[in-house]
């Protein structure tokens, strides 16, 4: 018994300089790898590479949790890297562990002052001066502290008296101390959107979304002003943030469909114009207004969009009707005004078109379509007088091939000369009937077509140059029958 007893406690001692042993020898390895971390540490952030010396600062720190300088170099990396947040907890802790360190305190109230805790500040910045009255760093940011005080309640009561552009001017010099405090950025972001001034706004509150936590609010907030400036697709980014910190959030989920669906509806606009399909442009663009019916930059864009998809498939009085709408909404907005001019060559008002292509280039003397369409409304001003293959087949611009060969046929029937017996009517026939052909020759040839409707007759011998394709030659429009002369265009 005596004997167990002995072998039990020889066992116990031995398992205690065991373990002993082992922490004496860990604590010492552990020394070693700390002051390893510390070093490149060093180096690292002597070259410049704050990431990775804070990676090493942050191994530093487990390594050896009661090491204050260790602490107080990692939020010296923080505070370079602009991580104020986390340089703050840092700080505290080497106070902690030592509260007479003097230069931790000081970078403590110069992080509290940047983020506008001012009381918290100036106890730091007191506390310096208690152990050295002569640090002139906290005496001149300790002057500035009663003043700032002053300048934020002022700045506050200015903005209740709606006073915007006094408040702007007091709380600037207050947010140049303080460019890390929320409330000082947000109350001037207020301010400029009171003023219109969104632009300014979102500066000011972007930076509150790293500024505060989780902050759904800033980006809600800057989700709309983004949609008030008419970048809606910036507006979707903004939302989504605040779907990500919040997925449940009431307000950004049903902003974000209604953002979602309109950018959609936007893209696919401009795609039908970009296809041509007119049509669908119109009809698309009128989902614009009732997705978003009131909010003027996008009631202008799906209207401008309207106007120009109307005017670009020849449809005339809607065109006119919706290209004022715009006007009314803009006066000078160049491609609205073009789009009109457009519109009045389709329904050969060649001296409207002509005006309103003039009035556009009043806007934007570089506007190359405006240019552009003068000079096609005064080349078809002048085309005008002397023939038009339009009105001779007595069909609009916007006529298709089957109206064009219909009203041709019509026409001819009318026109032969077979059928006119005296002198005068059948010189009058034969000239009816070879406008007439030469009007189906030319509307029925998307080429020439394409030509005569830019102001150029492609059967006019002066800028054809006799190459036209009735020069010279017989014509017999039937094909068959006993009528047969040559064309000749005076």
């Amino acid at each position: 018994m005596a004997v167990s007893l002995s072998v039990s406690r020889i066992l116990s001692s031995v398992s205690l300089f065991l373990i002993t042993l082992d922490i004496q020898i860990n604590g010492l390895l552990g020394s070693q790898d700390v002051d390893q971390h510390l070093e490149m540490g060093k180096k690292l952030l002597a070259a410049g590479q704050l990431a990775d010396a804070l990676s090493h600062y942050h191994a530093a720190v487990d390594g050896d949790p009661s090491n204050y300088l260790t602490y107080f170099k990692r939020a010296t990396v923080y505070l370079a890297l602009g991580k104020s947040k986390s340089a703050l907890p840092d700080l505290t802790k080497v106070l902690e562990l030592k509260p007479d360190f003097s230069a931790a305190r000081l970078q403590r109230g110069n992080v509290l002052l940047k983020q506008g805790k001012l009381v918290e500040a100036e106890a730091d910045y007191r506390a310096v001066l208690e152990k050295d009255p002569d640090n002139q760093e906290a005496h001149e940011h300790l002057a500035t502290i009663a003043p700032l005080h002053q300048q934020i309640e002022e700045a506050e009561r200015l903005y209740e008296h709606l006073n915007y552009q006094g408040a702007i001017d007091m709380v600037t010099p207050a947010i140049e101390v303080s460019p890390w405090n929320p409330d000082l950025r947000e109350l001037r972001a207020d301010c400029y959107i009171a003023q219109g001034d969104l632009f300014k706004a979102v500066g000011d509150l972007r930076p509150t979304t790293k500024l505060r936590n989780d902050n759904t609010n800033a980006y809600h907030k800057l989700s709309k002003l983004h949609y008030e400036m008419g970048e809606a697709d910036e507006s979707l980014v903004q939302i989504r943030e605040c779907l990500k910190l919040d997925p449940d959030h009431e307000e950004c989920f049903k902003f974000y469909k209604k953002v979602k669906k309109l950018v959609k509806q936007m893209q696919s606009t401009q795609d039908l114009i970009n296809e041509g399909r007119y049509e669908d442009c119109v009809n698309k663009a009128s989902q614009m207004l009732k997705t978003e019916p009131s909010t003027f930059v996008y009631v202008h864009r799906a209207k401008s969009h309207i106007c120009h998809c109307y005017s670009q498939a020849k449809n005339v009085d809607k065109a006119m009707q919706s290209c004022k709408e715009v006007l009314e909404l803009d006066e000078n907005n160049v491609d609205a005004v073009c789009d009109l001019a457009e519109a009045y060559i389709s329904n050969d008002q060649f001296e409207e078109a002509i005006n309103e292509y003039q009035r556009a280039q009043n806007l934007d003397g570089n506007s190359q379509r405006a240019q552009d369409g003068l000079n096609k409304a005064q080349k078809l001003e002048k085309q005008s007088k002397k023939r038009d293959y339009y009105k001779i087949l007595g069909v609009r611009r916007n006529a298709n091939k089957r109206a064009i060969t219909q009203a041709y046929r019509k026409l001819a029937v009318k026109w032969h000369p077979d059928k006119y017996k005296g002198d005068e009517e059948r010189k009058k026939a034969e000239k009816m009937f070879i406008d007439i052909a030469a009007a189906k020759e030319v509307l029925s040839d998307p080429e020439k077509r394409a030509k005569f409707d830019n102001g150029e007759d492609p059967l006019d011998p002066e800028a054809q140059q006799g190459q036209g394709p009735f020069w010279n030659q017989g014509f017999n429009p039937f094909g068959q029958g006993g009528f047969q002369f040559k064309f000749h265009f005076n």
